[in-house]
């Protein structure tokens, strides 16, 4: 990675981390998730990755929620899964023209913004009822509330938002 590049990706580390404290006010709607996909998306799936586990290892420890180590590793783990997908998917889409396939691309990501986040959602759900001694279904159950905002919110923001970013970020790398 050049300089440009190693900026960028500290910039969005950043980033995660900052719309995270900005946002804790509003439940389960976050930035972070879909920064980190844009980042692999644009920056390639170790980059993504990268990104994903340095937010949440920044964010993890002085979580306004609280700390527990094994739900600390979850959403690391969890995190970086969509910056991995989001890097692959980016190799996939390289020559696709956002602007002629607009209306299918945005349902594409808003679909992919909601099967990761369940992903995630499913992933730190089991690791908090394991932490705590819970069986699992009671930890799926109670949290399916914030799981659905979760994934609703994040389908919105992927749908929505992805194009202009990914095609924002690309002129800059360009250049």
């Amino acid at each position: 990675m050049n300089t440009l590049k190693v900026s960028i990706v500290a910039t969005l580390v950043a980033l995660c981390v900052a719309t995270n404290y900005a946002l804790v006010g509003v439940f389960q709607v976050k930035a972070m998730d879909f920064i980190v996909f844009v980042g692999g998306f644009c920056f390639g799936p170790f980059a993504g990755a990268f990104i994903g586990i340095l937010s949440w290892t920044v964010y993890g420890v002085i979580n306004p929620y609280g700390f527990i180590p094994q739900v600390w590793l979850a959403t690391m783990f969890s995190e970086a899964i969509y910056g991995l997908l989001g890097g692959l998917l980016g190799k996939n889409l390289a020559l696709t023209n956002f602007n002629d396939e607009r209306f299918k691309l945005s349902v594409f990501f808003g679909t992919m913004g909601f099967i990761l986040t369940l992903i995630y959602d499913l992933i730190t759900n089991v690791a908090f009822a394991l932490a705590l001694g819970m069986p699992i279904i009671v930890a799926i159950v109670s949290g399916a509330p914030a799981t659905i905002l979760h994934e609703v919110s994040n389908t919105a923001i992927f749908g929505v938002v992805s194009i202009p970013v990914i095609t924002a970020l690309k002129k800059v790398v360009r250049r």
